[in-house]
């Protein structure tokens, strides 16, 4: 009978599914075989009046284990990683309900439900101390000194997420609707590239406003600003302020002591030095300590660490009731 593992990345754009199989004597973050195969969902999981929603999660995860497993020859699943966006604050459903479904349909032994932001930091930096932002069209910074976690931000976007791609995006809105209306530090720039994406600018309210995609729809500018910032002062201000801003989440949640790492994943990374650079001045400046590195990894690069580590019993992270979550069910 070949052991195997579920490696999950439920998100903003779906449902990414990794099987693996521990192979004999693997030890350590090597699982013998490791990951065999994988399926996506382009359906994300629906969130609502209980929180992150567990009968959507399982009416997708459910049939593509079935097929991975079918397909890779691992006959029986032992551990289960889900790696959630939401898990910390619309998570209580999920944690009611899914270790005990999972253990009904695959029959498994472990059960780790984690927050996105935690995946994203282990497949990051692996299981090292230090922090994590993970900045897309939202932002969030997770660290830990390997004995607790600590998260700041996340907050969404209309009360936090600052220095988010929304954020850089409705801030380079200001400033081309300040230029619009001939007040000061409006951006002429901006308001050339607002009214080539969006129309007019009289109607861009009535773009943005109504969007159930607001977010994505703001975030959506984030690269005009950063396409702005070497001529323009007013574009390259709005990225030195979200510089600042994702340094002050690193700092946040740093550790004190020691030499940490700090990573900055996620897709605002691709708005490239108009960004990087200032951002890495601002973390020279807020964590002298620190040595920023590369993310080594993705959140399902995360999800599957988790998983092979908990399989071959080399896991080593600190638990969190709302951050990374670890249940061990007894045999059916």
């Amino acid at each position: 009978m070949s052991t195997g593992f579920l490696a999950v990345d439920s998100g903003g754009s779906g449902l990414r599914v990794v099987v693996g199989a521990v192979g004999d004597g693997g030890h350590g973050g090597d699982c013998g075989h490791g990951p065999l195969g994988r399926r996506v969902s382009r359906d994300p999981v629906r969130t609502g009046a209980h929180g992150v929603d567990p009968g959507h999660l399982l009416g997708q995860l459910l049939p593509m284990a079935r097929a991975l497993t079918a397909e890779s020859g691992v006959t029986r699943i032992d551990t289960v990683v889900v790696g959630a966006a939401g898990l910390a604050t619309l998570g209580d459903a999920l944690r009611a309900e899914l270790p005990g479904a999972l253990a009904r349909e695959l029959g498994v032994r472990t059960v780790a439900l984690v927050a996105d932001a935690v995946t994203a930091y282990v497949g990051a930096l692996g299981p090292r101390a230090g922090a994590v932002v993970a900045a897309g069209t939202g932002l969030i910074a997770v660290g830990t000194d390997l004995t607790r976690w600590r998260r700041a931000d996340g907050w969404g976007h209309l009360l936090g997420d600052c220095g988010g791609g929304a954020w850089i995006g409705r801030a380079g809105l200001e400033a081309a609707l300040r230029a619009h209306d001939g007040r000061e530090d409006g951006s002429a720039p901006l308001l050339a590239r607002a009214e080539e994406r969006f129309g007019p600018a009289a109607g861009l309210p009535a773009q943005v406003y109504p969007r159930p995609d607001r977010p994505a729809v703001l975030a959506s500018f984030a690269p005009e600003v950063a396409a702005c910032a070497a001529t323009d002062p007013v574009a390259a201000e709005i990225l030195g302020a979200a510089a600042r801003h994702l340094a002050d989440s690193a700092a946040a949640v740093c550790p004190a002591a020691g030499e940490p790492l700090v990573a900055v994943t996620g897709g605002l990374t691709r708005l490239g030095d108009p960004l990087l650079v200032p951002l890495e001045d601002e973390l020279a400046k807020r964590l002298p300590q620190a040595r920023w590195t590369a993310a080594e990894g993705d959140p399902l690069d995360g999800s599957v660490r988790v998983a092979t580590d908990l399989a071959t019993g080399s896991f080593t992270l600190p638990g969190d009731d709302r951050m990374l979550w670890v249940t061990t069910l007894p045999n059916g």
